[in-house]
């Protein structure tokens, strides 16, 4: 097992002594005696905590904040996410305070005392854990929102896995299109997580949000002094997602001028930033999303058509809600999971009814409409079963039924046949679960099937046995 290390980059004997008597029980203590040798050590060795005199950045009081974002980048770029302490002089109290606001995780104050060693340090690694934590748990819920969409039983969304998995592994643009809210931000994640890239950074831009001055120094980044209020270099997106992937929804919207830039990266590789001169190598895979036609802007000479065509290397169009409402369940199962994760609630699924009736709206939002369905739901509820008094009236309603798809996404007689079957094996066991009150052996029997088979056929129709217990109800009344 090796042994976690410690550097200390200071001249001050007594501050040295004093780390070492904290840290030294539990890690490798390195020292280094001048700015040279101290970045050196760090650039060959991840240390858990750099102890950093305050002299070694080489940056004089009045230069202000902007030269400290500086002085820290040699050490961001060798490891991001190390933890800095520097260590300061009392008479250099606000060059500590800038030093932190510009990248170090803390500062301490000579002559050091072992006590604020200790304190410090545990501090930092609580708030590292917690960090982790939360990364693990946000990765956690889009990969485990990722694996439900491959579960789908939707014939269009399996021909669209299909291709995702083909398109992934190569450095291909993708176009994503489809209407609002049909998932297209999940599915590039998704693309970046088959590709090879997926173990570099997925930097998401939804370009129709942030303003028309903003967005190519959001993008690409500025230099100091490019416009006013630029008061020191900025880092764009596309130098921050460099050895991953960049997804720019709502491509459409983007001005004419920004589109001649992003057609110089995709054609050459490489970008400058606002106000700069120099090229920037752009190693990016580039997802982008629409929900306009963007060939019908290029028609109207609102988008380019040579960016169009770089872009459309290759197209995936997500299908509506309405032409996937086999899914309907696997969705309502995962919003539901959500919302009892983030919420610590308890709701076990809906009453008998709801659900068709979901199978049925047109759903003119699609999913995120979908979404918003279910989370109303779960706070309006006073039981563990979400009955139809939660959802809004015309859901129910015979008019709510969505449009007839066209011609070329009409399915063949036989995945009709192969549909009708499952909403009626679907409607059956909902029926016999709901006689049984949740007893598989009582609703085997009734089914005239094994236990095992019956309880197979529940997991594939996304049917809980839990959601048919009478105890639920009596929960509600309570």
């Amino acid at each position: 097992m090796s042994v976690k290390s410690v550097l200390v980059g200071t001249n001050n004997t007594d501050a040295l002594r004093a780390v070492k008597d904290v840290m030294g029980r539990g890690y490798r203590v390195d020292e280094a005696r001048d700015a040279g040798a101290c970045l050196e050590l760090f650039r060959r060795k991840r240390y858990e905590f750099t102890f950093l005199d305050i002299s070694f950045l080489r940056v004089s009081p009045n230069q202000g904040r902007q030269a400290f974002d500086l002085a820290f980048q040699p050490f961001r770029h060798a490891f991001p996410a190390a933890l800095i302490v520097v260590l300061s002089p009392p008479s250099s109290i606000r060059e500590a305070v800038m030093a932190v606001k510009a990248g170090a995780d803390g500062y301490l104050c000579y002559p050091i005392d072992p006590d604020e060693v200790a304190y410090l340090t545990e501090d930092l690694q609580e708030w590292q854990k917690i960090e982790s934590e939360l990364r693990y748990l946000r990765e956690k819920q889009w990969r485990d929102d990722a694996d439900l969409v491959e579960q789908t039983r939707s014939p269009l969304m399996t021909d669209m896995l299909e291709k995702i998995r083909l398109v992934a592994p190569t450095r291909t643009t993708v176009l994503l299109t489809g209407e609002t809210g049909t998932g297209k931000g999940l599915l590039a994640r998704l693309i970046h997580r088959r590709s090879s890239r997926s173990d570099g950074p997925f930097i998401s831009v939804h370009c129709g949000a942030i303003p028309e001055n903003l967005i190519e120094s959001e993008l690409f980044g500025h230099e100091k002094g490019a416009f006013t209020g630029a008061i020191r270099r900025k880092l764009g997106q596309f130098q921050i997602a460099d050895g991953g992937t960049i997804f720019l929804d709502e491509i459409g919207t983007i001005s004419p001028m920004l589109q001649v830039k992003l057609l110089q990266v995709l054609q050459e590789g490489r970008f400058t930033r606002l106000g700069g001169e120099s090229s920037i190598d752009a190693d990016v895979r580039i997802v982008a999303a629409s929900n306009m036609d963007l060939r019908q802007l290029c028609q109207q000479g609102v988008f380019r058509l040579d960016l169009y065509y770089r872009l459309s290397g290759f197209v995936i169009e997500l299908p509506p809600l309405r032409y996937r409402l086999e899914d309907v369940p696997l969705l309502v199962d995962l919003f539901i999971a959500n919302h009892n994760r983030s919420n610590q609630g308890e709701i076990a699924g809906l009453a008998p009814g709801v659900l068709n009736a979901l199978k049925k709206y047109a759903w003119p939002g699609n999913i995120r409409e979908l979404e918003n369905l279910i989370e109303r739901a779960c706070i309006l509820a006073d039981a563990p079963i979400l009955a139809a008094a939660a959802f809004p009236r015309e859901l129910f309603e015979p008019d709510t039924v969505g449009p007839a798809a066209p011609a070329s996404e009409i399915p063949n007689l036989a995945e009709i046949k192969h549909r009708a079957q499952d909403e009626a094996e679907a409607r059956y066991l909902d029926e016999i679960m709901t006689l049984s009150q949740g007893r598989m052996i009582r609703a085997a029997s009734l089914a005239g099937v094994t236990t095992r088979h019956l309880r197979n056929l529940l997991k594939r129709h996304g049917l809980e046995k839990e959601r048919y217990r009478p105890r639920f109800q009596a929960q509600g009344k309570r």
